[in-house]
C-alpha cells in the first residue's frame, strides 16, 4: 500500500543476526540420538550423545540422529528470533529451549517477537489500512498469555520474552 511502513520479517531477522554476531553470539546446535521405544528414550535422554547411540544399539534398536539449532547462544543463555510464523514460538518454547536446558547447555531461554503494534494494521497516506507485517506473524502479548495459561513450571526452562515495538 502507498506510503504504508511495512517490515519485513525477512530484514529483521538479518538484523537481528548482524547485531548480535557483533557482540559474538552464535549459532548452536545440540545433537542427540532418538528410537522408537519409549523406555529407551527416557533411558538415554540425559547421556551424552556418543553414550545414548551406543545404548540404543546395544538394545538392539535403530538409532537415528536428530538435533536442534538455535539462533544464538552465548554465557548459557539461548536466544531465538521469531519474525516468522506464529507455530514456530511454541516450538522455540517448548522443544528447543527446553532440549537445551535439559541438556545442561543453557541456564535462560530468551524468545524474541513483535509487540501487536507491529505486527498490527497502520493507516496509510492514501488513508487505507494495510498490515505492518504479513500476517501469521506473532506477537509478544498472545504468548506471553500462550506461556501464564499453562502454568507455573510449564515449559520446564526458565523463559524471557522479549516484545519488540515499531
Amino acid at each position: 500500500m502507498m506510503g504504508a511502513k511495512l517490515y519485513s520479517p525477512v530484514e529483521l531477522n538479518k538484523a537481528m543476526r548482524e547485531g548480535f554476531a557483533k557482540h559474538k553470539w552464535e549459532a548452536r546446535t545440540a545433537a542427540y540420538w532418538v528410537t522408537k521405544d519409549a523406555k529407551l528414550i527416557r533411558k538415554t535422554l540425559n547421556l551424552p550423545p556418543d553414550e545414548q547411540r551406543k545404548a540404543i544399539l546395544a538394545e538392539g534398536q535403530e538409532a537415528t540422529r536428530s538435533h536442534n539449532q538455535t539462533d544464538f547462544v552465548k554465557d548459557r543463555v539461548a536466544v531465538e528470533v521469531q519474525f516468522g510464523k506464529y507455530f514456530s514460538v511454541a516450538y522455540d518454547l517448548f522443544v528447543k529451549h527446553l532440549a537445551f536446558y535439559v541438556g545442561d547447555l543453557i541456564d535462560v531461554g530468551v524468545e524474541i517477537v513483535p509487540m501487536k503494534s507491529l505486527s498490527a494494521s497502520t493507516l496509510g497516506d492514501d488513508g487505507k489500512r494495510a498490515r505492518a507485517m504479513s500476517t501469521g506473524v506473532p506477537w509478544y502479548e498472545k504468548e506471553l498469555y500462550n506461556l501464564i495459561r499453562e502454568g507455573r513450571g510449564v515449559p520446564g526452562v526458565p523463559l524471557v520474552i522479549v516484545g519488540v515495538a515499531a
